[in-house]
């Protein structure tokens, strides 16, 4: 077998992931400036600069592909945020900046139309959270962990609580995006989850 036939597969691979990974990037740029009603695959895979048809062999439909963003979305959200708490050494002030963090987060465009306004319409309700506990359930169960472990935090049923906050988290960011005033219910509901997290401080 010849060197090209070696590694022809290989290529065809990382032709595939590139297209794919086109369609989720351009996708994401116009769900978020326009929502998912408003935007036709067509338009998708202009702006990805590939066929409908390429579009269709990665994804079976537009709610297929919207799924893919979302999955896009929560993984860098989750990224940026355990970044930010890796900057920080101390169990309670990590806690905080990943909540912080989170919070900021919900008036970005990608955030706010894509995570909180479509994806539990569009996908439905336990499928939404499904994919959001799948990211972001990680990161919270492991800060409540460090904070326990570290004697900052009364013992408690760790995995539960996990739940508990995100599901908190998780309204708190509705909140916010769907406010006509974001900027004074982010600072309303940061105040009442740190008056939530005191509640189990040591």
């Amino acid at each position: 077998m010849s060197p090209a036939q070696t590694t022809r597969p290989g290529r065809r691979e990382a032709e595939a992931q590139a297209t794919r990974d086109a369609l989720v990037r351009a996708a994401l740029e116009l769900f978020s400036k326009r929502g998912y009603a408003g935007v036709g695959t067509e338009e998708i895979g202009a702006r990805a600069k590939v066929t409908r048809g390429a579009l269709y062999h990665h994804f079976s439909d537009k709610r297929d592909l919207f799924r893919a963003v979302f999955e896009r979305v929560e993984a860098d959200l989750m990224e940026r945020i355990g970044a930010r708490m890796e900057a920080t050494d101390d169990p309670w002030e990590l806690m905080l900046a990943g909540m912080r963090s989170f919070l900021d987060a919900c008036e970005e465009p990608a955030v706010k139309q894509i995570a909180l306004t479509d994806a539990p319409s569009v996908l439905g309700w336990q499928e939404w959270r499904e994919i959001d506990n799948r990211h972001g359930l990680g990161l919270t169960r492991a800060a409540l962990q460090g904070a326990v472990d570290a004697g900052v935090m009364r013992p408690i049923a760790v995995e539960p609580m996990a739940h508990l906050f995100v599901a908190a988290l998780s309204e708190a960011a509705f909140v916010v995006a769907h406010s006509d005033h974001p900027r004074k219910a982010r600072a309303e509901v940061e105040a009442a989850l740190i008056q939530l997290s005191e509640g189990l401080r040591v």
